[in-house]
């Protein structure tokens, strides 16, 4: 099994402007996110994908990779693709730019989860700790072999519910398909890009983790990080 994982990052974020450079124990959190995949055991590749030079120049100044893409691209995903595409592999991993703490044991399970059960795409999810959480917190409902059966804003009436975490691993004709469809029903109406296959007919497993990972959208989140940070180097 080939798998690699492809980081979308950019610059214009809407929360926290610039924040793939954000500093984070000394080195930008793209640096931060691109050392925790170089850790996962099943990747053959990791590659930044981004459309700023600026990005792109401190990933490989310690020594990564990264792929300047298009600017006009509508999702994140249409970026990875725009990398993968000529790829040899069978999984990519998309892995947001924003989770400087993913535990790289997670795109192993991902890319394993992809591959089996008839699988197209594998995600993740988490405890859902309030079932009152806002619809920012996007929910995912499971079977009892871990299928997902539904994506919602809101609690979904089927299944176990959790709280979905948006890294993704796909298989690589998944993602093609992605790119190549327009959006469902289903995603324009609740605005979840994942319905796209769901609605579809592609499987997705979703791999449970015991929390949601601290992912940096807003300056309290860095806030956050740089304290986390600050204590893991602590002796």
């Amino acid at each position: 099994m080939k798998v690699i994982v492809v980081i979308p990052a950019r610059m214009a974020s809407t929360r926290l402007p610039g924040k793939p450079l954000a500093d984070i124990g000394g080195l930008p959190m793209i640096v931060r996110v691109w050392q925790r995949a170089c850790l996962a055991r099943s990747p053959l590749r990791v590659i930044v994908a981004t459309d700023d030079a600026r990005i792109a120049a401190a990933v490989r100044a310690a020594g990564g990779e990264a792929s300047i893409t298009r600017a006009d691209h509508p999702s994140g995903s249409d970026r990875v693709w725009e990398v993968a595409a000529p790829v040899d592999c069978d999984v990519v991993v998309n892995l947001q730019g924003d989770e400087p703490f993913v535990d790289p044991t997670l795109i192993d399970r991902l890319a394993r989860a992809a591959m089996e059960h008839g699988s197209s795409v594998a995600t993740a999810g988490a405890p859902l700790v309030d079932v009152a959480a806002p619809p920012s917190v996007v929910r995912v409902a499971v079977d009892h072999t871990g299928r997902a059966l539904a994506f919602s804003r809101d609690t979904p009436a089927q299944g176990r519910v959790l709280h979905h975490v948006g890294v993704y691993a796909y298989r690589k004709q998944a993602l093609q398909a992605f790119v190549d469809l327009e959006p469902s029903r289903g995603e324009r109406n609740a605005r979840l890009e994942q319905l796209r296959l769901l609605d579809r007919g592609f499987v997705f497993r979703v791999v449970e983790i015991p929390g949601e990972p601290l992912s940096v959208d807003t300056p309290e989140d860095l806030s956050d990080a740089r304290a986390r940070w600050a204590m893991q180097a602590t002796p």
